[in-house]
């Protein structure tokens, strides 16, 4: 069983990202079949400095193997180093419908929120499909934001072999329910895009101030809190602290007699030990940048044997070879 996921340099990766893709992605790196790939074709919807990009790309590649990725175990590369991918878009474009890509929820929220519609944005999802489809993945780990673009590499896939032959492997989703969406510092989902995460890696100074700016109502700590189970700093601590201590602060917060500066004071703590060792791996990776630069170009090598034999089959199915 193949499995695959990217993120995108667009940022700083955040505990959204951690929990909702990175952790899940790494715990299936043991099944010995693991496709991992920084997406920086995909910032280009959103990014256009490539001081910026190539930062965003380094640090990304940083925060995945100080989280726990293994290149023994795994295949890493940076999207670019493939070009493959470019080729395939075309092809699996050139099937696409057009009333396939006006649905997709992506991109009318990101006009409708002011982005510049421009066509590597309206063409997202076909980009995702080459993604998926040039390694013949079986299984997709992915936030249930990006389940309909999933859905739409399916329905790419089955097009093309309705079409040309039996060419791609369809695959299928895999949804963490308990993790796939992880609320932000103002309840909505955790996003860059939205100025509410809390970063995996960052100024302990910095992230303390953020987690004790978290909003919350103007109950008394004494007066019972029977919603305490939808409190957002009870809901983020479930993350970072084991079941029992979660499950205590939720019961006291029900209970009446813990002050909401307490609860956030507890999240931080268990949030900064949570990711003190992946601190300390990041720190000694990025005093060896040759290092990850070998582990992403190792990783395209091995990425492109596969894509190659893909790419063939593709263009002999289409007509091209």
């Amino acid at each position: 069983m193949r499995v695959l996921t990217g993120i995108t340099p667009s940022g700083t990766l955040h505990i959204g990202n951690y929990f909702g893709a990175m952790r899940p992605a790494i715990e299936l790196q043991a099944g010995g079949d693991a496709f991992y790939f920084i997406a920086d074709y995909h910032s280009m919807t959103v990014i256009t400095d490539a001081a910026e990009r190539r930062a965003y790309s380094r640090g990304i590649a940083l925060d995945w193997l100080a989280c726990g990725l293994d290149p023994a175990k795994a295949v890493f590369w940076r999207q670019s180093d493939v070009p493959e991918v470019c080729e395939l878009m075309w092809l699996l474009g050139s099937l696409t419908p057009m009333g396939l890509l006006e649905r997709a929820h992506s991109y009318k929220d990101k006009t409708a929120k002011g982005i510049s519609p421009n066509f590597g944005l309206f063409a997202y999802p076909v980009l995702m499909a080459a993604d998926i489809l040039l390694y013949d993945t079986n299984v997709v780990p992915v936030g249930k934001d990006q389940k309909q673009h999933l859905e739409m590499t399916r329905d790419i896939a089955i097009k093309f072999n309705q079409t040309y032959g039996d060419t791609f492997v369809v695959p299928e989703e895999q949804i963490r329910e308990d993790v796939a969406v992880v609320p932000g510092l103002d309840g909505q989902k955790m996003s860059k895009s939205y100025g509410n995460t809390v970063e995996i890696f960052g100024d302990e100074k910095a992230l303390r101030k953020k987690i004790m700016g978290i909003v919350m109502d103007s109950r008394t700590p004494a007066e019972p809190k029977p919603d305490a189970d939808r409190n957002l700093a009870v809901q983020l601590l479930r993350l970072v602290a084991s079941r029992a201590v979660a499950d205590d602060f939720e019961n006291r917060l029900r209970a009446g007699g813990l002050g909401y500066g307490d609860l956030k004071k507890a999240l931080f703590e268990h949030y900064w030990n949570y990711f003190a060792p992946y601190r300390a791996k990041r720190a000694e990776l990025a005093a060896h940048p040759d290092h990850v630069e070998r582990v992403l170009r190792d990783g395209a090598e091995r990425a492109r044997a596969v894509a190659g034999k893909v790419m063939d089959r593709a263009r002999q199915a289409c007509g091209l070879r």
